[in-house]
């Protein structure tokens, strides 16, 4: 049997190019963070041609690795996603001090493991995967040792992402003992010719429960708030991106690879989670006055409403959550560039009433902020009231009716707390003036803007991409 590494060509380059800017870090120490820093992004940037431009549809290491259009369309976002968090992170992160050599790589690290979460195609593969992913996502969620915050959120991320991973794993050894397979088209194969048993109903809930705290659906999302709180804001902009969308192509592969013939059961636990995340992400939102922590309920928030696609369990579904997924991404990484640039005075301001009369100061900045957050609000004709139609229509496609319906009016409800961020940049008395936002944080900003203003007119591409990757399992 000869070895192909063809297919893991990306990760092997990552891998290869980590530990080199590491050994480069711990030899040159602190004064090698620009080089490590910039060096992080090249590789990123590498991968990321890589994955264009190599084969479509391959499988390595007997089939537990796998390529094909839905792992191209996922890891493009991931690693759009890191590789603009390390960019955010540059100036922030000397300014605030806690500016080290090892953050940059941790970050190219767990893109590996969401890279090789996103194409496992076995039980094993895939806990490889998360596992790395989340080894490095604890350690960077504590980069900054000096702040109490961060340290405690480090803290609480790793205690209970560790209770989840076990779930995870005791789901996973249930599914494995009730099926005698690892491999997730063996299992779709046991489950269509043997039907589905209570144990495997069992670890279909343990394995989804242990899927769902990474994706920080409720009931699991306890670290969120407290997380995108306390971690620095560039750590904060890399939570919201590149690991939620590795993480949700996870889940999209177990529920419709390995369990697509166990659909009635998981269709279920899927429709509870999607709605009580909706409800809770618009509701917990309502009283926040800092702007990170009202970003984490966002998120658990827009977690639910990709959900609702993922519910519909059709191809269309799928579709509709890819589209979601990269419109997110997108969106609350542009939101981040300009939480990154609060600053007065060189100091960091996190409070909603800071951006009090950012229309007047920065009528430009003002404007873009403001279609961000109605793009996040889910208000037409621009990027994210089409995300939003895309899964409520799959929806209703699957007769879903009272779950679109939730849905519809979870984002109104959602859309006051985008809305009142909006009033206080036009309406509101006028605070001391913010400092301009730095170059990187500029570009990231405007083009996040410009995608979000222009998706109506040039989102076809995106669109066919993501049904070219939902087809993969169907």
């Amino acid at each position: 049997m000869t070895l192909d590494l063809m297919p893991v060509m990306p990760e092997i380059l990552l891998a290869i190019g980590a530990l080199a800017l590491l050994m480069l870090g711990v030899f040159i120490g602190e004064k090698s963070v620009g080089v490590v820093t910039w060096g992080a992004v090249l590789a990123l940037v590498v991968a990321l041609v890589w994955v264009l431009i190599g084969p479509t549809a391959a499988s390595a290491f007997g089939g537990t690795f796998v390529v094909d259009p839905f792992s191209t369309f996922m890891k493009v976002l991931a690693l759009i996603g890191s590789a603009t968090a390390i960019v955010l992170s540059a100036r922030p992160a000397a300014t605030d001090k806690w500016a080290r050599f090892e953050y940059p790589v941790l970050v190219v690290l767990a893109t590996v493991g969401m890279m090789a979460m996103i194409s496992a195609n076995d039980l094993i593969s895939l806990y490889l995967g998360l596992e790395l992913q989340s080894l490095a996502l604890y350690v960077v969620a504590s980069i900054d040792r000096d702040n109490l915050k961060s340290t405690e959120a480090g803290l609480k991320y790793f205690v209970l992402g560790a209770l989840s991973s076990g779930m995870l794993l005791y789901g996973a050894s249930m599914l494995y003992g009730f099926t005698g397979h690892t491999g997730f088209p063996e299992i779709a194969a046991h489950l269509k010719a043997h039907g589905v048993s209570l144990g495997l109903v069992f670890g279909l809930v343990f394995v989804l429960a242990g899927l769902a705290f990474k994706i920080s659906a409720v009931p699991f999302h306890m670290w969120t708030p407290d997380v995108y709180e306390g971690a620095p804001t560039p750590v904060t902009a890399f939570f919201a991106g590149a690991p939620k969308v590795a993480a949700f192509a996870l889940v999209i592969r177990v529920v419709a690879e390995a369990l697509g013939p166990a659909g009635h059961n998981w269709q279920q636990i899927i429709v509870f989670i999607a709605f009580a995340s909706m409800a809770l992400g618009a509701f917990a939102g309502i009283g926040q006055t800092n702007i990170k922590r009202l970003m984490a309920y966002s998120s658990i928030g827009h977690m639910g409403y990709a959900l609702v696609g993922l519910a519909a369990g059709t191809a269309q579904g799928i579709a509709g959550v890819s589209i979601y997924l990269a419109i997110y991404l997108v969106t609350t990484l542009g939101t981040f560039a300009l939480i990154l640039s609060m600053r007065r005075d060189g100091k960091a301001v996190e409070d909603i009433a800071d951006l009090a009369g950012l229309s007047r100061s920065q009528p430009l900045v003002a404007f873009g902020l403001s279609m961000l957050l109605f793009s996040l609000a889910g208000i037409p004709p621009l990027a994210g009231f089409f995300g939003k139609l895309y899964v409520f229509l799959a929806a209703v496609e699957a007769k879903l009716f009272v779950l679109a319906v939730l849905g519809v009016l979870a984002s109104v409800v959602g859309a006051f707390y985008y809305i009142r961020i909006v009033k206080v940049i036009y309406f509101d008395e006028p605070a001391a003036e913010l400092d301009r936002p730095s170059i990187e944080q500029k570009v990231v900003f405007a083009l996040a803007s410009i995608f979000v203003l222009v998706f109506v007119f040039a989102g076809n591409g995106l669109v066919s991409a993501a049904n070219a990757a939902a087809k993969t399992f169907f």
